[in-house]
């Protein structure tokens, strides 16, 4: 690789959200993208197919360099995507390496490097809780990879002061959006809501558990293409560190989710049923996400998020585009 100037790394960027912020890069004229990302899943090439990058690093080869302080390059900024994300994942150890020691290793490379860094954290820290602004004593997570999550924010929030070069994290709610199709977990509901549907099948709902009626688990839906846009706000911030929650603000039921997919395609008679709540999510399942933005908003944040009514028709007009049939 040429020592490019101004170079942006983006790890798991042929990922979902990782690639999407390499397109947003690309509208913005930046093309000395660097990826770094495992594509033994060789299907995630397509989500790089239309973006401009300068080099692509394989993960492993990625960290072997950067544990060893080989990586000859000084990025201007790493935005850091590369993670597990199951959340029924329950090797702790296969969790914890990828998502806090790989973490920890590249933050303090950035630390000593002076390179500033931008990372996924994820509202799975907050749990069973009801509250979901950042702070002490919020966090109650229901499983290995919210743990591996707020772990690594609280290591960030001990190990970083006046003198470090940027670290946000951005706590991201229910992401969902263009690319998501070949992600390495189970994609939005959103996205299996409008398979199902396109399918002619019945889009099913969680009954009632722990005292929420059937099909109104509520969560924060986002865009991705807001996360995007918002993580190259913070690439505009250099000043701008801390823990943010990346969300809309509004908590949408499944089943609201679930009657706006369905009616796109022009009735939703007979295609929503609800299911019993599945043995092994009891005790792990958060039943409402809704993110508190306000400290997101005090950092100077306008960035508007689209709704879910909304965003689920963008969603669905780019997955009947040419690029989304593409996929």
């Amino acid at each position: 690789m040429s020592n490019l100037p101004n170079m942006i790394v983006v790890t798991g960027g042929a990922g979902f959200v990782g690639s999407n912020i390499v397109k947003e890069l690309n509208l913005r004229g930046v093309t000395n993208v660097v990826v770094v990302d495992d594509m033994t899943d060789g299907s995630k090439f397509r989500n790089l197919v239309n973006c401009k990058v300068a080099d692509y690093i394989d993960a492993t080869a990625f960290r072997e360099a950067i544990r060893t302080k080989t990586f000859p390059h000084r990025p201007r900024v790493i935005f850091h995507y590369g993670a597990s994300s199951s959340i029924t994942e329950t090797n702790g150890k296969m969790m914890l390496d990828a998502n806090f020691t790989y973490s920890k290793e590249l933050f303090h490379w950035c630390k000593d490097k002076g390179v500033r860094f931008i990372y996924a954290s994820s509202a799975a820290v907050y749990g069973s809780n009801t509250a979901f602004a950042e702070g002490d004593f919020q966090e109650a997570p229901l499983n290995v990879y919210g743990y591996s999550k707020m772990l690594f924010d609280q290591y960030v929030v001990k190990n970083t002061d006046i003198r470090s070069p940027q670290v946000a994290g951005l706590r991201l709610f229910n992401v969902y959006g263009p690319g998501e199709q070949h992600r390495d977990t189970v994609p939005s509901t959103v996205y299996q809501f409008y398979e199902k549907r396109k399918s002619f099948k019945a889009i099913e709902l969680f009954g009632e558990y722990a005292g929420v009626e059937a099909g109104q688990q509520k969560r924060d839906f986002v865009h991705v293409q807001d996360v995007a846009r918002l993580n190259c706000w913070f690439l505009d911030h250099p000043e701008i560190s801390g823990i943010y929650n990346v969300g809309t603000g509004v908590a949408s039921s499944f089943h609201e989710v679930a009657t706006e997919v369905a009616s796109h395609f022009g009735n939703t008679d007979g295609y929503i049923k609800f299911i019993p709540f599945p043995a092994e999510l009891k005790g792990k399942y958060q039943s409402y996400t809704c993110a508190d933005i306000s400290k997101l908003r005090r950092a100077g944040s306008v960035l508007r998020f689209r709704g879910i009514k909304e965003g689920i028709k963008d969603y669905t007009e780019w997955l009947e585009s040419p690029e989304g049939l593409a996929w």
